[in-house]
């Protein structure tokens, strides 16, 4: 199969194009390659391009700036994603689309199944929300909705590097505690993208690593592996705060576990791995990269 992968600068889309396989060939397209407001012209591409399957790692991701980039937000979490679907299925093929827990309000406490209700707290998470809406709307027969959370890699800015970055400057540091959700590494991501497409998987599915942690202690995780790996030389506190301690422009959903069982039951031979072993396997490689 020759995938089309839109986005190219991303940490999904950068894990999709290390992806190794005999059987399939992965091409990134960024926004210099391909144009996502213009549906002919979109269209257009991809059938030059010969395309037999596309994974759209491309959003805007800047949750913050969001609430006042209204526009663009949903120029490419939404208008964007709808023209994909659309393209895809003039051409009749399997169109997978990442999402994010962002669309949940975080209220529930347990982990949230592919159709509870869809209830998101600001500009990001509305825009992304929309977004499956438009693909649900026009090509739900042959597309799939992976939602994700707390996503991170070797490539690009992300929880992990900020965290060794500030380990490794300042005498402490203050995470908070009290949001609750998955590290995802997208190296996991990656493979689960490509597996929903080759197989066909349609429908709402939910892919993070497995186990639940705090943004407090998944930085205590980074600080151990850190010095493990010799990634840092000298352990500093980590002290564990609340939301109301650091307040941000957009709100975060306050637990955002998903469960994946729809997705175990659409793919029973994927593997699935705890985020602290990913985590390992991330800050190795990253070693290695550094070195």
């Amino acid at each position: 199969m020759k995938i089309i992968v839109i986005g190219k600068s991303g940490q999904l889309a950068w894990e999709l194009s290390q992806f190794v396989s005999t059987e399939h060939e992965v091409v990134c397209l960024g926004r210099n390659d391909i144009d996502l407001q213009n549906f002919v012209a979109m269209t257009e591409c991809l059938k030059h391009q010969k395309v037999e399957g596309v994974i759209n790692a491309s959003a805007y991701t800047l949750v913050d700036k969001a609430q006042s980039d209204i526009d663009n937000a949903y120029a490419l979490n939404s208008e964007a994603v709808g023209n994909l679907a659309q393209a895809c299925k003039s051409l009749f093929v399997p169109f997978v689309h990442i999402s994010t827990d962002f669309v949940f309000h975080g209220d529930k406490g347990v982990p949230y199944l592919p159709d509870d209700k869809i209830q998101p707290l600001g500009v990001y998470g509305a825009s992304k929300a929309e977004g499956e809406k438009l693909i649900t709307n026009t090509y739900s027969e042959r597309s799939c909705i992976i939602r994700t959370s707390w996503v991170y890699s070797t490539h690009g800015n992300n929880f992990v590097k900020t965290m060794l970055n500030l380990m490794r400057t300042k005498p402490e540091i203050s995470v908070i505690s009290d949001q609750i959700g998955t590290p995802t590494y997208a190296k996991g991501l990656a493979e689960a993208s490509v597996a929903s497409l080759i197989n066909n998987v349609s429908g709402i599915h939910h892919y993070t690593d497995t186990g639940v942690a705090s943004w407090y202690d998944f930085a205590v995780a980074i600080q151990r592996i850190g010095l493990e790996l010799g990634l840092l030389d000298k352990i500093i506190p980590i002290k564990p705060i609340t939301t109301e301690q650091y307040p941000t422009p957009a709100q975060r959903p306050h637990y955002s576990v998903l469960d994946k069982c729809s997705f175990v039951r659409a793919l029973p031979e994927f593997s699935f791995n705890h985020w602290q072993t990913q985590l390992h396997m991330m800050m190795k490689s990253l070693k290695t990269e550094l070195s």
